[in-house]
């Protein structure tokens, strides 16, 4: 019972934090929470069918990358947003994966740590669920997980756009968005011809960036990059491709200037 008043407490405090920000001009300078400099997030789609060139890795290689060089590795028994929300159509028992020396001080949830294959593992059962991971430094995830802020922690939220408080920054001035939730180097998402403006893609993206005009769907600055969209739509007319052959370096030194993990 505690620990579902916590979540729903925690829900609330989310809600009526992000539902100001339109409300707060230059909050992005101040706040913690959405400041660039303290939050860099970024959306690994897991999309089978992303356009790759030549031998490209594909996105995920960026979180295999840091799970194998990480100092510690520490997997948070279940999703606080999921259970607090009683999510109906992702598996609540797949929590957050904070990596490390930061990770190590995590107290407040159920957690365990884990070897990089446990970890590897643990995030292959996201993905097979459906569930699209987000990585980087979220200064939001010192103050959920009680962790002091100190640079040495990087966060894999596995979240799904029902329940977790990634769709709040639906809510966001773009300005705050870019700065916090920059897309993947080199990931592009592009509606073509077969697209007939169904808007299953609309009703599945969890920031609202995607709008139907003239029985077509139109992506909007607001994207993300995460690749959902392209999931659901029946006629396979949203495309996700990489094109730049050293995204991999790219995220993982961009990432490296915001927090250090190994």
């Amino acid at each position: 019972m505690k620990g579902t008043q916590q979540n729903k407490g925690m829900g609330r405090l989310v809600r009526g934090t992000m539902a100001v920000f339109n409300h707060l001009p230059l909050i992005d300078r101040w706040h913690p929470w959405v400041r660039a400099d303290k939050t860099d997030m970024r959306w690994l789609p897991i999309n089978e069918d992303i356009q790759m060139h030549g031998d490209m890795p594909m996105p995920l290689a960026v979180l295999d990358r840091i799970v194998e060089e990480a100092s510690h590795r520490v997997i948070i028994d279940y999703c606080g947003c999921r259970r607090g929300f009683k999510c109906e159509h992702y598996p609540v028992e797949v929590g957050c994966l904070l990596m490390g020396d930061s990770a190590m001080e995590q107290h407040r949830y159920p957690s365990r740590e884990v070897s990089v294959e446990e970890a590897k593992e643990h995030s292959r059962k996201a993905v097979d669920a459906g569930l699209v991971p987000i990585i980087g430094k979220a200064r939001v995830d010192n103050f959920i997980f009680g962790i002091k802020d100190r640079s040495r922690m990087v966060t894999v939220c596995y979240c799904c756009e029902c329940c977790c408080v990634t769709r709040y920054t639906a809510l966001s001035p773009l300005s705050v968005i870019e700065g916090a939730q920059p897309h993947l180097e080199g990931v592009t998402i592009t509606v073509t011809d077969e697209c007939k403006g169904c808007g299953k893609c609309a009703e599945k993206c969890y920031i609202g960036a995607i709008e139907v005009v003239d029985k077509r769907a139109v992506i909007t600055q607001m994207c993300r990059a995460c690749g959902r969209c392209a999931t659901v739509c029946p006629r396979d007319a949203i495309e996700v491709a990489m094109s730049d052959p050293d995204f991999v370096d790219k995220t993982v030194e961009r990432i490296r200037e915001y927090v250090t993990y190994t």
